[in-house]
């Protein structure tokens, strides 16, 4: 690479990473404290290559600027260097390397020989020269984007009022009928006014995007003519998937910046916040046999953990760990935050396991200084901040309730326990009423609140709602992994009938489950989320590890919606969004139990030996909306509630208990959702069906 007639970048600025517009030409700076010397390779549309050298700068800043360089531009970088991976350097020029801060990529990784696979971890250094067309090409972006009014109408719904929605961009709308076909699986498609319609129909406030950012499929996947479809496998940290985008689609590279702005426009007009499900765990390089794409090929012991012998620290199950405690990979962490806040403006993210994010000497710390950054960060008060609180690999993985104010966390012990109370598990009762009512043991003594809890059944993870009730096996061999993949621990039951059936009786139960489910999750405290698709009934047929899947599996089937289904979601989130009482943002006393009342079917207060009872299954919980205050204190006022569960096989009569001010009404019971509301009552008895729930709204005198 050392050439003498190579020319030289005209001197740039450091201080900005990544390729920068400017006036007459375009300010590059990567990082790299190992290289001897780095290349800026630029590229016309046929793929030509010429270089400029770059100089260096201070703390391993390669930078320079290339006069007459504008949007649109094709580069990448070659590395110089030491090359010795058992000591961690990965330094070859003749592998063309992606500029970790590039805002837009044109083409994919091209499998083919040992150098384009990217495998260059043996003794031999490779010296054929990657192409431009082996590894995607940075794009030169121009982020200039005519946001008009929409910079003043961000949504910023409050955690109490937020209903997340997981989404998958491409999958909801591939098989929309009113999304036109060239915009189907796209940003373009995701803003169009039927979708939108839909989400604000429903009642969501928040759509939790699966991973946008650039992605590469794995080798392994394309042999088997899959690809990687959910994308937790990042290349660039800033740049929008071009997959998703009409425009780049159709010949026009980069155009998925500007589509994504607009999509995100669209969605905040329509009250709609956006939430990024970011990858910053594991990077898509793999262990030491995977592609040099890009940070490996840089710097790799600046960007990954490795241990005292060189061997990559794995806490993710994808080969590699990115080292957010080293100064360099959390500065790449934070700028592309800040960057997806302030030029794209996105009002959170969902941070995929996050505790490899929070491990500065190898354990868990709440006060890691990835947490504490973000914690301090301008850019990022007040946006929304939502941790996977588990990893994998180690003794301390599962750190559900151990991340500080103001993250919030998924919770899947409410996952778990409301998924076991339905499918009757013995000895479930009292912690469904500790999930029920915000999980206090987990996040009180810390000072949180309930909305700390993130409370989802399903998410893209595991089985849909639907599956949840069909299967109680794992079906995943179109995987092509002969069904090793995915987990074992579903916690579902098939009622009786494994996968589909014609049986109206296993029909008819497996209905009741899922709207038994769904109003656990929807009257619960804490901060829903749904899974796209579940209001509809999607099924992708018992898959319960569909990463893979792109295809009509993984797709939303807006042709064969659940219309009973769709209507009582609508009417669960309607009375949330009616009645504070549903959305309390603080414990009263710390003590789920005394933030609500509980009771007996015979209308007695439960006592320990009533939810120390193994059989126990059925329970009243009794809402007082005396108790409901906003953040500020503030009363609101709002009616008195009965919420009657009975999770027994048989039809159960449940005693009112003497509360409340006035009478009791019907609001919705999930055995027949349709039926006519029963007239109101103040005393005496209320049959609740088997496997069901009663919701029951008190009135005052007044009426």
């Amino acid at each position: 690479m050392r050439q003498t007639d190579r020319p030289t970048a005209q001197h740039g600025d450091p201080s900005v990473l990544g390729a920068t517009l400017a006036r007459d030409g375009v300010n590059v700076a990567v990082f790299s404290s190992v290289a001897e010397a780095v290349d800026l390779c630029l590229f016309d549309e046929q793929g030509t290559e010429h270089r400029l050298a770059l100089t260096e700068g201070d703390a391993g800043i390669w930078h320079g600027f290339a006069k007459g360089v504008g949007p649109g531009q094709r580069y990448g970088f070659r590395v110089d260097g030491p090359f010795d991976p058992a000591q961690g350097r990965w330094c070859n020029p003749a592998k063309l390397l992606a500029d970790p801060y590039a805002m837009a990529f044109v083409g994919s990784v091209q499998y083919g020989d040992r150098l384009a696979a990217g495998t260059v971890g043996d003794e031999n250094r490779p010296s054929s020269l990657d192409s431009a067309g082996a590894v995607p090409l940075s794009l030169v972006v121009d982020p200039a984007f005519d946001w008009r009014d929409d910079a003043d109408v961000r949504p910023h719904h409050p955690w109490d009022d937020t209903v997340l929605y997981e989404l998958h961009v491409r999958g909801a709308t591939m098989q929309h009928p009113d999304v036109p076909e060239e915009a189907r699986g796209t940003y373009a498609g995701l803003a169009h006014d039927a979708v939108i319609a839909h989400l604000v129909d429903l009642g969501v406030t928040a759509v939790e995007l699966l991973p946008v950012h650039e992605p590469v499929s794995e080798r392994f996947l394309l042999d088997l003519g899959l690809t990687n479809y959910w994308g937790y496998n990042t290349l660039g940290y800033f740049a929008p998937n071009q997959r998703y985008s009409m425009g780049a689609r159709s010949g026009r590279p980069g155009a998925q910046v500007a589509e994504f702005k607009a999509m995100i426009a669209a969605l905040h007009r329509a009250g709609i916040e956006v939430v990024l499900d970011v990858v910053f765990n594991h990077t898509a390089e793999s262990d030491p046999s995977g592609p040099a794409l890009s940070l490996r090929g840089l710097d790799a012991a600046a960007y990954y953990r490795f241990d005292e012998e060189h061997r990559p620290i794995d806490t993710t199950g994808c080969g590699n760990s990115l080292n957010s405690s080293n100064p360099t990979a959390l500065r790449l962490v934070l700028d592309s935050l800040r960057y997806w806040v302030k030029v794209c403006h996105v009002d959170g993210f969902r941070f995929d396991l996050a505790p490899t994010l929070a491990r500065p000497q190898g354990r868990f710390d709440p006060a890691a200084p990835f947490l504490s950054m973000c914690i301090q960060d301008p850019v990022l008060q007040g946006v929304k901040l939502i941790a996977e609180p588990w990893d994998v690999g180690r003794d301390d993985s599962y750190a559900l309730g151990r991340f500080p104010a103001p993250f919030r966390e998924w919770n899947g012990k409410f996952r778990d326990t409301v998924r076991d109370f339905w499918r009757s598990e013995d000895g479930v009762l009292a912690e469904l009423a500790t999930r029920f009512a915000g999980s206090s043991d987990l996040f009180f003594s810390a000072g949180r609140n309930p909305t700390s809890s993130i409370n989802l059944v399903t998410a893209h993870d595991g089985f849909t709602l639907t599956d949840l009730v069909t299967y109680s096996e794992k079906h995943n061999e179109a995987n092509g992994e002969a069904g090793a993949d995915g987990t074992d621990d579903n916690r579902s039951w098939n009622c009786g009938v494994e996968g589909p059936t014609d049986d109206p009786d296993v029909v008819a139960l497996r209905d009741r489950q899922a709207l038994a489910i769904l109003a656990t999750l929807l009257l619960s405290c804490g901060v829903p989320m749904l899974l796209g698709g579940d209001e509809l009934g999607r099924t992708q047929q018992g898959n319960n590890n569909a990463y893979c899947q792109d295809n009509p599996t993984s797709w939303i089937d807006w042709s064969g919606v659940d219309e009973a289904r769709l209507s009582f979601v609508r009417r669960l989130l309607e009375l949330r969004r009616e009645h504070p009482v549903f959305r309390r943002s603080r414990y009263l006393t710390g003590s789920a139990v005394d933030d609500l009342e509980w009771f007996t079917t015979a209308g007695t207060p439960m006592a320990e030996g009533d939810w120390d009872d193994p059989s126990a299954r059925c329970v009243t919980i009794y809402l007082d909306a005396r108790s409901v205050a906003l953040p500020d204190e503030r009363a609101v006022p709002d009616s008195d509630f009965l919420v009657l569960i009975n999770g027994w096989w048989e039809e159960t009569a449940f005693t009112l208990p003497d509360v409340g001010p006035g009478d009791w009404v019907e609001e919705l019971q999930t055995h027949d959702p349709a039926a006519h509301p029963a007239a109101h009552q103040r005393s005496g008895s209320v049959d609740v069906a088997a496997r069901s729930i009663v919701v029951l709204r008190g009135l005052t005198s007044s009426g």
